[in-house]
């Protein structure tokens, strides 16, 4: 299904950054939705046996999305989302935070601010993504975490829930 789709993760400690390209064989509009809507979020992003399950989405400038990851055993850790620009098909950039269950960042946990930008090339949509850090700490934090493999993981759901939307 995706075995010749393109994945690159790149870990740049110098800058601070993860950068990350992936491609998905759908059409822009269907990797958009997928990546804007709580209700197709919810089923690919979080790694199982680990669920994402949003409380609120408020998908504009501004806005923000309130979201935890649940576990087996129903255990819940809370993340944050705040966008702060959206180009609609092309861009959404965001500072990511984790929090409590009102949404209420905590300081010590690793900060992010994500720039994800989507193109469409030969029937494929190219996501290019930028995490930028201010402390070196919280990459290497969010690294230990199982990041990579996280959203690895991620991104195949993404892939098989694309399939059932294409038809």
């Amino acid at each position: 299904m995706s075995n010749h789709l393109l994945f690159d993760f790149v870990v740049n400690k110098e800058e601070k950054t993860i950068h990350i390209k992936r491609e998905f064989n759908a059409n822009l509009e269907l990797v958009w939705q997928a990546w804007t809507t709580a209700e197709l979020l919810d089923q690919w992003w979080g790694p199982k046996p680990w669920k994402a399950q949003t409380k609120t989405m408020d998908f504009r400038e501004g806005g923000f999305w309130l979201y935890a990851m649940v576990g087996p055993q129903g255990e819940k850790h809370w993340s944050r989302s705040d966008y702060i620009s959206i180009e609609h098909g092309k861009s959404i950039t965001h500072k990511d935070s984790f929090c409590d269950e009102n949404g209420t960042s905590s300081p010590s946990a690793p900060q992010n601010v994500w720039r994800n930008d989507f193109s469409e090339k030969e029937n494929k949509v190219h996501v290019d993504i930028l995490l930028s850090f201010d402390a070196l700490s919280d990459l290497e934090t969010l690294i230990s975490m199982g990041f990579k493999e996280g959203m690895t993981t991620d991104f195949n759901q993404l892939d098989a829930l694309l399939l059932t939307m294409n038809k």
